[in-house]
């Protein structure tokens, strides 16, 4: 029996597909690109702009009484709007920008000051990850679920790894050094949004990150936690969106590997980092 899907996910899916199909013909080009001196950078970010244009173009047309804040464009709407889209057009740019095929839409909706739907597209793959509260989170239209794994040292983890002056380098060695002894392996595949829906779909059993932005994780943590999995800060706090600390994983490793974590950042971490770095950079 297929998922029926709510005419707001409909709303989601419908954007993020006629957005990803303008990313995947930016894409065939950026390939073609990687030969030259100069690159496909300046190409790849009018890529991200003309994406986030159609996304903005059509979730107004739908749904205009709606705010938005976006990765490119940043607020927008009316301030006492009853909802808001969180939408970053290109998660991966770096990945785009490389010629590498991992890189996703994501489009969240927050509600009443909560999350309430999520969709992640990947529109190379034609990966669609959606999910509503209290719904559930597919796969295309298959029942998501997080892994059963209840061991550290069978779990696969998800990372973001601080580059070119962002982030906390010398914080991540500690807690990389920390993790990577307990567990079976750890992955950087950068692209949060994506790492969030491994996670939900069971592929990865574990993800952490700092220094995100609302839109890196919005419609990821949807997923998630109707996956059956936990989010919350690294440090535990319970608002990792705006506070740019992520721990994504299944019920029984979300708090071991919370422990490892914040034993390594040691008594100077709160949990909380600094909004404003883009995840796929």
């Amino acid at each position: 029996m297929a998922a029926i899907r709510s005419a707001l996910i409909n709303v989601m899916v419908r954007s993020a597909q006629k957005a990803g199909r303008l990313l995947v013909r930016d894409f065939g080009e950026v390939e073609q690109l990687q030969v030259s001196r100069k690159g496909p950078a300046d190409f790849v970010s009018t890529a991200d702009h003309k994406a986030e244009q159609a996304l903005k173009a059509e979730l107004r047309k739908a749904r205009p009484q709606f705010g938005f804040l976006m990765e490119e464009s940043g607020a927008s709407g009316s301030e006492t709007a009853e909802a808001r889209w969180i939408v970053d057009p290109l998660d991966g740019t770096t990945n785009f920008l490389h010629g590498i095929p991992h890189f996703a839409l994501s489009i969240g909706l927050e509600q009443g000051g909560e999350l309430v739907a999520g969709v992640v597209y990947n529109p190379i793959t034609d990966e669609l990850f959606w999910g509503e509260k209290g719904q559930g989170a597919f796969f295309n239209d298959r029942r998501l679920r997080v892994s059963g794994r209840r061991n550290l040292a069978e779990a696969l983890v998800a990372t973001g790894v601080p580059f070119l002056g962002h982030g906390d380098p010398e914080g991540f060695k500690a807690e990389l050094a920390a993790l990577m002894p307990r567990i079976a392996g750890i992955r950087r595949f950068g692209a949060a949004s994506l790492d969030l829906a491994y996670v939900a779909a069971g592929r990865f059993d574990a993800f952490w990150e700092r220094d995100l932005s609302p839109w890196d994780v919005a419609a990821g943590i949807v997923l998630v936690r109707e996956a059956g999995g936990f989010v919350s800060e690294i440090g535990g706090g319970h608002a990792p969106m705006m506070s740019g600390s992520i721990l994504a994983a299944n019920a029984h490793l979300h708090l071991p590997i919370g422990k490892v974590l914040r034993d390594a950042a040691g008594a100077g971490a709160s949990g909380a980092g600094s909004p404003g770095r883009h995840s796929g950079l």
